[in-house]
């Protein structure tokens, strides 16, 4: 993905939120593709972001499938007749083996992998996981896709913090490696503007709910 996509027909902006907080986000686990519910902080944070986009105008909500960002976006969305679709390539990057631990759990159970993920992040993935090179890749089709669906529109993709950061690097021309640079908090919303020629960030990793 690269500037050129944003000569292609885009929403007019997108939000992008990182769904509210989940039992394995709390217990700091690994976790990816596995569906694990809300936490009574996360339905409080899922309420605050309710209150956030109360007011502001949105014409499609598209969450990753799951059940966290599935309630995130149902919350969100309330009572207004917004449409909502799930889209299963805004999903985290696949942890793999790694999936459900802890950090100090996989450095234990596999260094060796741990110590080539942290020389070449972009490239190496966990044991039957995905690398951040294939979780731009998908993450770019379905930004491509977004003009097709939404041209014009104002829309929420309630999503994960890999391919926020990920998408973000590509819009702005920041190397893939250096992706945790961009700070996106559980329950936070970040806001791109498309223009034809440019994509302008409005807003990073803005909490509506502090703990």
């Amino acid at each position: 993905m690269t500037q050129a996509d944003n000569t292609t027909s885009l929403p007019r902006c997108v939000w992008l939120v990182r769904h509210a907080q989940a039992d394995w986000n709390r217990q700091q686990r690994y976790m990816s593709h596995t569906d694990r519910p809300l936490t009574a902080f996360g339905e409080a944070q899922a309420a605050a972001l309710a209150r956030f986009f109360q007011a502001r105008r949105i014409d499609a909500v598209l969450h990753s499938g799951l059940t966290r960002t599935r309630a995130t976006a149902e919350r969100l969305v309330g009572a207004r007749t917004i449409p909502v679709f799930a889209d299963a390539r805004w999903r985290e990057a696949d942890h793999g083996a790694w999936e459900g631990l802890t950090y100090t759990q996989v450095v234990a159970r596999d260094p060796e992998g741990v110590r080539q993920r942290f020389a070449d992040p972009v490239h190496c993935a966990p044991p039957q996981g995905e690398s951040l090179a294939d979780l731009v890749e998908r993450v770019a089709e379905a930004w491509r896709d977004l003009g097709q669906r939404f041209a014009g529109q104002r829309i929420v993709i309630v999503t994960h913090a890999g391919p926020i950061q990920t998408l973000l690097c590509a819009l702005f021309g920041v190397p893939l490696a250096q992706h945790w640079r961009w700070r996106v908090d559980l329950g936070s919303v970040t806001r791109v503007d498309c223009y034809p020629q440019a994509t302008i960030l409005r807003c990073l990793n803005v909490l509506p709910l502090h703990r």
